[in-house]
């Protein structure tokens, strides 16, 4: 369980098993660890995986849960767009070289 002083945060929902979510937490660009809690207490169009929320900490609790659909929409293409870029394989060099005799 991951210790989060009052305030702002981003969360991800990594998964989501047995009505269990496995949500981990950011603030400014920082990982700052994950916890497991009760599916139930996200909204209900967040209980997928890589939504992206906006939580508010008070007195330790996670008080407000709320759905970030562009985010989650924006981060799920940036995503896509390192896959595909990565799944591109470089040519071989048998594909790059060109044979400048001619065949008959």
């Amino acid at each position: 369980m991951v210790n989060l002083q009052d305030g702002e945060y981003t969360a991800v929902v990594d998964s989501i098993e047995d009505e269990l979510a496995t949500v981990f937490f950011e603030r400014d660009g920082e990982s700052l660890g994950g916890d497991v809690i009760d599916a139930t207490r996200l909204p209900e169009e967040a209980r997928e995986v890589d939504s992206i929320l906006h939580v508010t900490v008070e007195d330790g609790e996670c008080t407000e849960w709320d759905y970030d659909p562009e985010t989650t929409e924006e981060r799920a293409e940036a995503a896509q767009s390192r896959f595909d870029r990565l799944s591109q394989r470089p040519p071989s060099g048998d594909e790059t070289e060109t044979d400048d005799e001619d065949t008959f």
